[in-house]
């Protein structure tokens, strides 16, 4: 397989969606306590990554850009950490369960793909 090179645009746009995707999700949870508390949270940190992601576009350095990528991912993985949340409080509404299973997933492959690159960038820098 040929190398493809990384397209930051699309990657922008992977993130873009999936804080989109969460803010969908959260408005369609029942009003109730809990759920404010995490789609509150889980709204915050799923619009995070994208957000740093451009951070790290515009970066002062290797350094400032290989910390603004482990904060994306750190996000990320927080976001991941609330779906699990919403999802156990929510077990019993099986139209949202199927959304969550695919952006919890979706969350995990960026979480890879981010650990891959500061990885990558870490070993250059050495």
């Amino acid at each position: 397989m040929p190398y493809q090179k990384f397209d930051s645009g699309a990657f922008l746009e992977r993130l873009t969606k999936f804080g989109q995707r969460c803010q969908k999700l959260v408005v369609q949870l029942p009003k109730t306590q809990y759920n404010f508390n995490y789609g509150d949270q889980l709204i915050r940190s799923s619009s995070s990554p994208g957000a740093n992601y451009i951070e790290a576009l515009e970066a002062l350095g290797s350094k400032d850009f290989i910390h603004k990528l482990r904060i994306s991912r750190k996000e990320t993985k927080e976001s991941v950490y609330w779906l699990r949340m919403v999802q156990s409080s929510n077990s019993e509404i099986l139209n949202i369960q199927n959304e969550i299973n695919e952006l919890a997933e979706e969350g995990r492959q960026v979480v890879r793909l981010l650990t891959s690159s500061i990885i990558t960038l870490e070993k250059k820098n050495l």
